[in-house]
């Protein structure tokens, strides 16, 4: 049940963190969805490794916004010259 909880936070967090940091994103929804949970997916682990979080906790929603704000940011820099 921990990973599904981490998933829906993270689609809405992908959601969110387009709205926050727009731009021309050819992948779409899917894209920054996928993103979104790959940002939470991120932020748990982190959160794990800095000890913010103990063990089979997940990050926080915040967390999981900024970490698909981070990760997005991160593909806009690494397509703007595709």
């Amino acid at each position: 049940m921990h990973i599904i909880w981490t998933i829906l936070i993270g689609l809405i967090a992908g959601v969110i963190a387009k709205f926050i940091l727009p731009g021309n994103n050819p992948g779409g929804f899917i894209l920054t969805s996928l993103l979104g949970i790959a940002g939470s997916v991120v932020a748990t682990y982190l959160g794990h490794f800095v000890g913010w979080y103990q063990a089979g906790e997940s990050a926080g929603f915040i967390g999981a916004v900024v970490g698909a704000i981070v990760l997005l940011g991160l593909y806009h820099l690494a397509t703007k010259n595709s």
